[in-house]
């Protein structure tokens, strides 16, 4: 199968990842910490078993599987700041605006892997910059401030800059190690970061109340971590193990177009729903921005080819 294919398909699950994390922020979590720390501990979890059951494979090195758990570990680090800002804002306005990591990663291949960047790709991270700061806007505010979403900006750019470094330490160990393989130590290299960060008295008497009121919060997390991510993560692993980074991780930019899409269907559906706002003036700045978001990381992908 080719690995456009298998990333554009990772790109549609990794949508539907971030539809079901946003379900449960807005619906049962209490503090920025809870979901993190439920999936730290569904991570953890997925990469025992898959370790158990693959082993170490005859001839792996310790290089490798040390740029495996950074990746994770990395992976894990952006995270937070994305758990932190989606905790307060509309999903559909947060996702593409971390998904501009696509940019890092190819500025990371430049000087890490040998990719180069011409005059194309040099334009559509531009594009790509434009897009990221045109989902912020909000219509009808005539505050320069009110054009982002406050620190929350600043704070999803540093997280997808960080980002972006997790795919590349990730095809360093993909290179060499089995995709399987590579996947249990970078979910237990997550899962680590998201508990250690947040294993704390308010969000565990969140989970706590969940696990007593059977909560169907727990059940969206199972079906979303240990499921949902868990096929969206392997098939990203699998088109890097397939294809080159910046390629690779510039096709993943498309989960925006399709987030966008669920996030303004359910919304559309349910009112009210995730707490997205639906006003045409709005909807029409999300589709246009996303266009760039998706426009600019394809440029780097065929620039960089």
């Amino acid at each position: 199968m080719s690995w456009v294919v298998i990333a554009l398909a990772g790109a549609a699950i990794s949508g539907i990842v971030s539809i079901f994390d946003k379900t449960v922020i807005y619906r049962y979590a209490t503090t920025p910490r809870t979901l993190p720390l439920l999936i730290g501990v569904a991570q953890t979890s997925v990469g025992v078993v898959v370790l158990a059951i693959v082993r170490v494979p005859p001839g792996a090195e310790w290089e490798p599987v040390l740029w495996a758990l950074v990746s994770g570990a990395v992976f894990g680090l952006s995270a937070q700041f994305l758990m932190h800002v989606l905790f307060g804002n509309e999903v559909s306005r947060t996702i593409p605006i971390f998904q501009s990591y696509p940019i890092f990663t190819a500025i990371y291949a430049f000087f890490f892997l040998g990719e180069d960047l011409g005059a194309v790709e040099w334009l559509a991270v531009a594009v790509v910059v434009a897009g990221t700061v045109l989902i912020s806007f909000r219509p009808g505010s005539t505050s320069v401030r009110s054009l982002l979403l406050d620190k929350a900006f600043v704070l999803l750019m540093i997280g997808s800059a960080i980002h972006g470094s997790a795919h590349i330490f990730g095809k360093v160990a993909v290179d060499e190690l089995p995709v399987l393989f590579t996947h249990g130590l970078r979910s237990i290299a997550l899962g680590g970061v998201f508990l250690a960060f947040n294993l704390r008295r308010r969000p565990l008497d969140d989970v706590i109340s969940f696990v007593r009121t059977r909560s169907p919060a727990l059940r969206f997390v199972a079906m979303n971590e240990l499921i949902i991510a868990t096929v969206g993560l392997l098939l990203l692993l699998w088109a890097l193990a397939l294809g080159p980074a910046a390629l690779v991780t510039a096709l993943t930019g498309a989960r925006s177009f399709f987030l966008v899409v669920y996030s303004t269907a359910l919304a559309l559906v349910w009112k009210g729903a995730l707490g997205e706002v639906t006003t045409p003036g709005v909807v029409a700045v999300k589709l246009a921005s996303t266009a760039l978001i998706v426009g600019g990381v394809a440029a780097i992908a065929l620039g960089s080819g």
